[in-house]
C-alpha cells in the first residue's frame, strides 16, 4: 500500500451517513434553484459533490490544500462542477456574494476563541446575499464537557488502524482535544507507518453563539439538534443553527 496523507485516511474513515444528513439538513431550507452556494470549510468536498448532485450551483472553500485535492478528485470522479477555493473563513475578501452559506462538521469549533468566531461570522455576513441563509452546527458544552474526556473509537482492518482518543483540557472552558493516530501497512516490506494529528477543539454556550452572530449582524432563526429534526434539550450534542442576513 502506498502511504496515504492524513487527510486521505481521514476521508476513508469518515461516516460516509453524516453527509447524507448533512445534505438532507441543506435540502430541506434551500431549493437548488435559490442561488449559488459557498461550503465553507469543505473539507474533502464530498458534501458539495452531492449537493451538486442535486442541482445546486456549490462552490467549496477550505484551508487545506490536501482536502482540496481530494475535493477536486471526489468531483471529477462524479462529473459534477464543484469550483474550490484556498482560503480561510476568517479573510474572505477575495470571494464574492452568496445565497447560502454552509458550514459543518464544527468546524467554527477548530477556531481559537470567540473572537475569532465572530470575526468568521461577520466575513460569512459581509458574503451572504441580503435574504441569504446560513446554516452551520456546532458541537455543544455537553459534548466538550461529558461526553468526550475519555471517549475512544478503534477501527482495525487488514492493511490499516486508526485508533482516536479524546481528551478534556482543565485549564480551558469546554474545549476538548482529539489525539488521532493512523497506521497504514506498507505490503511490500510489512512495516506499518504511523500518521499522528492532534486536534484541538472549542465550543461556547448557546448565548455566546446567539450574541455573535449579533454582533456579526446575523439574525437566528432557529437552533435544533439532530439535523435540525428535535428541540435543543440538556443532553444534545450538536447545535444546528438557521441563520438569515437581513440587513
Amino acid at each position: 500500500m502506498i502511504y496515504q496523507s492524513f487527510a486521505e485516511l481521514y476521508d476513508e474513515l469518515f461516516d460516509p451517513a453524516m453527509y447524507d444528513q448533512w445534505l438532507d439538513f441543506v435540502a430541506e431550507r434551500v431549493a437548488p434553484t435559490s442561488g449559488e452556494l459557498l461550503d465553507l470549510a469543505c473539507g474533502s468536498g464530498r458534501l458539495g459533490v452531492l449537493l451538486a448532485q442535486k442541482g445546486y450551483q456549490v462552490s467549496g472553500l477550505d484551508l487545506s490544500e490536501d482536502m482540496l485535492a481530494l475535493a477536486a478528485k471526489h468531483a471529477a470522479e462524479a462529473d459534477v462542477a464543484l469550483p474550490l477555493m484556498a482560503g480561510n473563513m476568517l479573510d474572505l475578501s477575495e470571494i464574492g456574494e452568496y445565497q447560502t452559506v454552509t458550514c459543518f462538521a464544527d468546524s467554527f469549533c477548530y477556531l481559537t476563541d470567540l473572537t475569532a468566531v465572530t470575526q468568521a461570522f461577520t466575513q460569512v455576513h459581509d458574503h451572504l446575499a441580503v435574504g441569504g441563509q446560513f446554516l452551520f452546527d456546532v458541537i455543544t458544552p455537553h459534548q466538550t464537557d461529558d461526553v468526550y474526556p475519555g471517549y475512544m473509537y478503534n477501527y482495525v482492518d487488514d492493511t490499516r488502524a486508526f485508533v482516536w482518543t479524546s481528551y478534556g483540557i482543565e485549564d480551558e472552558e469546554h474545549a476538548a482535544e482529539h489525539d488521532l493516530a493512523f497506521f497504514t501497512l506498507n505490503e511490500k516490506t510489512g512495516e506499518y507507518r504511523k500518521v499522528t494529528e492532534l486536534h484541538h477543539e472549542r465550543t461556547y454556550v448557546l448565548a455566546d453563539y446567539r450574541q455573535a452572530l449579533q454582533a456579526a449582524g446575523l439574525t437566528v432563526k432557529r437552533v435544533s439538534a439532530d439535523f435540525g429534526n428535535s428541540e435543543v434539550t440538556a443532553d444534545t450534542t450538536r447545535w444546528f443553527f438557521e441563520v438569515t442576513r437581513e440587513a
